[in-house]
C-alpha cells in the first residue's frame, strides 16, 4: 500500500507540471496577437544592442547612441516601405492573371506532352496546380508579412522603451533575487548567445535579400526587390524560408520570360542559399546553435502555429532560449540534451 502510495505521489509533480504547461500554452494561442508585438520588439532591441553597446565604447553618451538605433530602424523600414510597397500592391491585383497565364502553360505542357506520347492527362497537372493554388500561397506569405509591418507603430513605442529601460535591467535584477549573480550568469549566457545568432542572422539574411535583388534585376524578373524583401525575411525561417522566398519568383520568370528565365531564376536561388546559408552562416556561427535538425523543424511548426508568421520567423531563437533555460537546471537537463544535436 505504501509502495503504491509513493508511486502516485511521485506522478503528482509531473501532471500538475504537464497540466501547468497545457495552460501557459493555451494562453499564449489565446494571447498571441499581442504576445508575438512584444516578441518582435523584444527581437528588434536584442539585434540593436550591440549597435549600441559599440557607439558606447567609443564614447558616444547612450541617449544618442539608442536615437541613433532607432532613427536607422526608421530609415530601414521606410526603404522597404518605398521600394516593395507599390511591388506587392501591384503584384496582389495582377495575381489572378498571373494564374491565369500560369495554368495556359500548365495544359500547354500538357498537351505537348500527350503530342510525344507522353500519357500526361492521367496525370491531370491542370488538376494538382488548382489544389496547390500556389499564388494563394504566396498571397498568405505577402498578407502575413504585412501584419507585422501594420503594427509596426506598436513594436516600434515598445523597442524605444527596452531600450530605455535595459540599463536598470541588473539593478532591478539584483533587488528581485538573493542570488543574483548567479542567476543573472545564466541570463547573460542565454542573451548572449541569442543575441550572437540573431545579429549574423540578420547579417545573412541582409546579404541574401541584395543578392537576390541584383539576380532578379539581371534576369529582368518582375518586382525585384520584392522577392529580396521576401528572402531577407524569409531567411529567418530554417529550412523551408528559402523554399518559399524562391517559390513565387520562379513562377513569375516562367509566365513572364519562359524556361530559361525559369532556369537561372532557380541557380540564381540555390547559388546564393547555398553561398549564404551552407558556407557563410556556418563559418560565422560554428556550432552554436545547439538544436537537432528535427527541433528546428518541429519549433517552426509549433511557435508558428501558436504565433503564426512572427512564430516562424523567432522559431529558433525562442527554443533555443528554452534550451539554455533548461540547461542551467540540474532536474531539467535531460530536456536540454534531448533538444541538442548528435555529437
Amino acid at each position: 500500500m505504501m509502495s503504491q502510495e509513493t508511486h502516485v505521489e511521485q506522478q503528482t509533480p509531473l501532471l500538475l507540471t504537464l497540466a501547468a504547461l497545457v495552460v501557459v500554452i493555451a494562453g499564449l494561442k489565446v494571447a498571441a496577437p499581442l504576445v508575438a508585438q512584444f516578441l518582435m520588439a523584444l527581437f528588434i532591441a536584442v539585434v540593436s544592442t550591440p549597435s549600441i553597446r559599440w557607439m558606447e565604447s567609443k564614447k558616444i553618451p547612450r541617449v544618442l547612441a539608442i536615437i541613433t538605433v532607432l532613427v536607422t530602424i526608421l530609415l530601414f523600414v521606410t526603404l522597404i516601405v518605398v521600394l516593395v510597397g507599390d511591388s506587392v500592391q501591384d503584384f496582389g491585383q495582377n495575381k489572378d492573371v498571373y494564374a491565369a497565364k500560369f495554368q495556359s502553360q500548365i495544359n500547354a505542357l500538357t498537351s505537348w506532352l500527350v503530342g510525344i506520347g507522353v500519357p500526361a492527362q492521367g496525370l491531370e497537372l491542370g488538376e494538382i496546380v488548382n489544389k496547390l493554388d500556389l499564388m494563394a500561397l504566396v498571397s498568405r506569405v505577402l498578407g502575413g508579412l504585412g501584419v507585422i509591418f501594420s503594427d509596426f507603430f506598436v513594436i516600434f513605442l515598445s523597442v524605444i522603451f527596452i531600450l530605455s529601460e535595459i540599463t536598470s535591467f541588473p539593478t532591478k535584477f539584483a533587488r528581485a533575487f538573493k542570488n543574483s549573480q548567479e542567476k543573472m550568469v545564466h541570463v547573460n549566457h542565454i542573451l548572449g548567445k541569442i543575441r550572437h545568432y540573431l545579429a549574423i542572422k540578420t547579417a545573412a539574411s541582409l546579404l541574401t535579400g541584395a543578392l537576390i535583388s541584383i539576380a532578379m534585376v539581371i534576369i529582368g524578373v518582375d518586382y525585384p526587390f520584392l522577392w529580396g524583401m521576401l528572402a531577407f525575411l524569409l531567411n529567418y525561417i530554417p529550412n523551408i524560408g528559402s523554399i518559399i522566398a524562391a517559390l513565387p519568383a520562379v513562377m513569375l520568370a516562367l509566365v513572364q520570360l519562359g524556361p530559361v528565365a525559369v532556369l537561372w531564376t532557380a541557380i540564381s536561388f540555390f547559388a546564393v542559399n547555398n553561398l549564404v546559408g551552407n558556407y557563410l552562416e556556418p563559418r560565422f556561427m560554428g556550432k552554436m546553435l545547439g538544436l537537432s535538425a528535427f527541433v528546428v523543424f518541429m519549433s517552426l511548426i509549433f511557435w508558428g502555429w501558436i504565433f503564426g508568421s512572427v512564430g516562424m520567423f523567432l522559431s529558433v531563437p525562442l527554443t533555443m532560449t528554452i534550451k539554455i533555460a533548461l540547461e542551467t537546471n540540474e532536474k531539467t537537463k535531460w530536456l536540454a540534451i534531448m533538444l541538442g544535436p548528435e555529437e
